[in-house]
Formats: C-alpha cells, structure tokens, sequence
C-alpha cells in the first residue's frame, strides 16, 4: 500500500466569536498507522504546518480505517503581520477553512 501524501486530516473546525480557529478535530499519521480523532489547538495546529507537516482538509472513509477522502491543504500564510489558516490558495484576512464543517 502507497503511503500517503499528507500527515494529518482535519475533519472540523471550531471558530470563535472573531472568526479565528480555536481548534479542529483531526487525525494524524503516526508512521503507517493513523492516530484516533485528536483536537489540536490552533497554534498546534500552526507548529505542524510551519514543521513541515502536510495537513489535508478531509473526511475518514465509512468501514476503511485508514482512508481518507481529502481535499484541499490547510497552508499558514502572514497576512499584517499576523498568521492566518487558510485552505487552497484562498485570500483571506482572517481564518477561513472553507469546506470544512463547524462544531
């Protein structure tokens, strides 16, 4: 089996009132296996993408374990001065992970 190229899925967002990520439900590659659902705070979330890590948007695929349907990469881009989440190559000035379902 082909490993992946990715090393997390976020599977859901939670944004507070200023529409920042306070955190997202995800999963996370732990060398050929998958990690449970995980809640990772939103610099957690930051410290992996800046380390390198490739986190995907995506859902867990019904009854197969270990697939995922992904989407699009969550990428940290400065925007002011400040580190904002985005999705794709979205333009956005606050954080915005589009396609991904809110808790």
């Amino acid at each position: 089996m082909a490993k992946p190229k990715y090393d997390g899925v976020v599977q859901a967002v939670r944004y507070d009132d200023q529409g920042q990520v306070l955190w997202v439900r995800a999963f996370l590659r732990r060398g050929q296996a998958w990690s449970d659902q995980i809640i990772l705070k939103r610099i957690a979330l930051i410290e992996l993408i800046k380390s390198g890590k490739r986190i995907v948007v995506g859902e867990r695929t019904k009854f197969l374990g270990a697939t995922f349907e992904t989407a699009d990469p969550v990428t940290v881009v400065k925007v002011n001065g400040h580190e904002v989440l985005v999705t794709g190559d979205t333009q956005a000035k606050k954080d915005s992970l589009a396609g991904v379902p809110l808790i």
